[in-house]
């Protein structure tokens, strides 16, 4: 796929971008380019390579997930101006 200048312009236009005439050819030299490495990149044959998250095996620590507060629901709703039903109200604020 290859921009032509008609198509960088209105680009431009959609972003809301002044583009002068010099500045749109080097822009369409460069998002040809990006779109030539694109074509390059989905010509490549990936069948059996698995998708992966890193390119280094790597593994994260983890801690244990373990509870270490207690529950102070009730202590904490007990000073709120209004609770009901395990919930906090709050004036409305958008009508």
């Amino acid at each position: 796929m290859s921009l032509s200048l008609d198509d960088v312009q209105r680009i431009a236009r959609l972003a809301r971008l002044e583009v002068s005439p010099s500045e749109a050819e080097a822009t369409q030299a460069k998002l040809n380019g990006i779109f030539d490495l694109i074509a390059q990149m989905q010509a490549v044959d990936t069948t059996g390579v698995a998708p992966m998250s890193h390119p280094q095996d790597v593994v994260q620590r983890l801690r244990t997930d373990a509870v270490t507060e207690s529950d102070r629901r009730e202590a904490f709703q007990a000073v709120a101006p209004e609770a009901e039903a395990g919930l906090y109200l709050v004036p409305k604020v958008i009508e």
